[in-house]
């Protein structure tokens, strides 16, 4: 039989229940334990999934805020660690697709004509934020909240769904249009795939 050896900081599920039983009363030391324990692995994890050096810290401290946050409710259906994980996941993901709404936004800026880029001594992220307002406005209302949801919030289909009071297929097509009038009012072609 061969042993595994276990990650620096590994606790035993009922140790892991014990820690968060403690930090649920409002341990002060035994949050900072559960911190301590925790982190490496989930700076690792994050790392693994493409988060990048300059937003790591910022990436790792939200997913501790989620742990600070929803711990009371975790319902002990998987262990500490594997929750741990899905919130890691969901942070990189986030992450993601922040990057990708740059991108576009990067790709929209760089096709407008030089004028509107010269009208000031720099383009500012005041005027990025007026085309985003702008292009979020030309929205319907459903179709925007769907939008704000995944796309800038980072929630998952079927929470959307649970939020709007609609089935999941539903919010699937109400994104898909809002994304298509979203790029069409940033002037980019609806037919464009990029």
């Amino acid at each position: 039989m061969t042993l595994v050896a276990k990650p620096e900081g590994y606790l035993e599920p009922p140790a892991e229940r014990r820690l968060a039983e403690q930090c649920i009363l409002g341990d002060e030391r035994a949050w900072g334990a559960l911190h301590r324990r925790f982190s490496p692995m989930a700076v690792a994890f994050l790392r693994r999934l493409g988060v990048v050096e300059s937003e790591l810290e910022d990436a790792a401290q939200e997913v501790f805020c989620q742990v600070f946050r929803y711990l009371p409710r975790f319902r002990e259906e998987a262990e500490l660690r594997t929750w741990l994980y899905q919130l890691c996941i969901t942070q990189a993901r986030r992450i993601r697709r922040a990057h990708r709404i740059r991108d576009i936004l990067g790709r929209t800026l760089s096709r407008a004509p030089i004028a509107s880029l010269v009208s000031s001594p720099a383009f500012s992220e005041v005027a990025a934020q007026r085309q985003i307002d702008a292009a979020l406005a030309g929205l319907s209302e459903i179709e925007r909240t769907v939008f704000v949801l995944y796309e800038m919030e980072g929630l998952a289909g079927k929470e959307i769904a649970s939020i709007v009071g609609a089935k999941e297929a539903t919010v699937w097509r109400r994104l898909h249009y809002a994304r298509r009038s979203f790029r069409a009012a940033l002037g980019f072609d609806s037919e464009d795939p990029t």
